[in-house]
């Protein structure tokens, strides 16, 4: 079990009354299960990060959080409420994560638990409900454009997958998730270089998503391709080591890569922005965006963001940020379980 070097509470309001019983928070990648309870609104608390490949089951990695004796110190007995939020579309009982083996049905898994209430939904869903609630500390604007109230928010993020989803605000001032899969849309390149990473990834997939290249097999992917079309052999490098030497600045050909990526991921957030009209602001979450630093607002994202022949000045206006938070998607997580117990407020 690994320990987040993180701080282990979030709180949210000022003042915030306890729960009748603590709720576990889950938010499980295709990597690493986050784990958290949720003492009171807001209070969030046990902060615990396993990693999804040293447990045959997601009932056998919430178990062994669940025995640590520091949770169980806070849990103060069995969890009655629980919400997870995963890396997977969330449609009908079964889910069968996309970029792990784990798979499960949600009533069978309420009931080996013995939650009373057991919320599954989607982690991008989950992430974009936290967005109205990041403080300025959260987030990094990168660009310019201003927020225009009362209209949608988009979400995109690179990490193991892509994920994507939005902010729709209603009449009366609350917001819906999109439940989005559109990291799977097809991926479009823009300019002859990325025509020919395209046509490299070809030799591997009769289908190439946005999410073959913006995930972190993608960032391999795009070295593998830039070598082969520079004429440059290849080492067997993974992501972390492309992403650092490309930051060090050692290896042209890495610095490159992430040069790509960005642009690329300046062409998707540009396509989410146009197609929901999110004049709210484009929100970049992810693993690998926050790690690369100052380097990400350096690199072509914005101006590629922009990139869009007669609607240049429409995204100019349209501001963008990177989450820079480190455990946004338990606000969501926690804001969707409270909605389900009756109690939007948290109380």
């Amino acid at each position: 079990m690994t320990v987040s070097p993180a701080p282990a509470v979030i709180q949210t309001p000022a003042v915030a009354p306890a729960h009748d019983s603590p709720r576990l928070l889950a938010d499980v990648g295709g990597t690493n299960a986050r784990f958290a309870l949720e003492v009171g609104p807001g209070r969030i608390e046990s902060i615990e990060v396993l990693p999804c490949a040293s447990y045959a089951t997601l009932a056998d990695a919430v178990r062994a959080y669940l025995a640590s004796a520091a949770v169980a110190a806070v849990a103060g007995g069995p969890i009655r409420h629980a919400a997870i939020a995963i890396a997977n579309p969330v449609v009908g009982d079964m889910v069968r994560m996309t970029n792990h083996h784990w798979e499960f049905s949600i009533e069978a898994l309420r009931r080996e638990l013995r939650f009373e209430t057991f919320v599954v939904v989607n982690d991008f869903s989950a992430l974009a409900m936290a967005l109205p609630h990041l403080a300025d500390g959260d987030k990094q604007q990168v660009g310019g454009g201003s927020v225009r109230a009362g209209t949608p928010i988009g979400l995109v993020g690179a990490g193991t997958g892509l994920g994507v989803s939005g902010l729709i605000q209603g009449e009366h001032g609350g917001w819906t998730a999109l439940c989005s899969e559109g990291g799977h849309v097809t991926f479009s390149p823009a300019n002859e270089t990325e025509v020919a990473i395209l046509q490299f990834a070809w030799r591997e997939f009769e289908h190439v998503s946005a999410e073959r290249l913006l995930s972190g097999a993608g960032v391999e992917l795009i070295y593998r391709a830039l070598a082969d079309h520079r004429g440059q052999p290849a080492e067997a490098l993974d992501a972390p080591e492309i992403s650092r030497r490309g930051l060090s600045g050692e290896c042209p050909l890495c610095e490159e890569v992430l040069e790509a990526f960005c642009g690329m991921l300046g062409t998707v957030a540009g396509n989410l922005a146009v197609t929901l009209g999110a004049q709210g602001g484009i929100y970049i979450g992810g693993g690998i965006v926050p790690r690369l630093g100052a380097r990400f607002g350096q690199s072509c994202f914005r101006q590629r963001f922009e990139q869009k022949g007669r609607f240049v000045q429409y995204l100019a206006q349209v501001p963008t940020y990177v989450i820079t938070a480190e455990y946004p998607a338990f606000v969501g997580v926690a804001a969707i379980l409270a909605d389900k117990l009756g109690n939007p407020a948290g109380k």
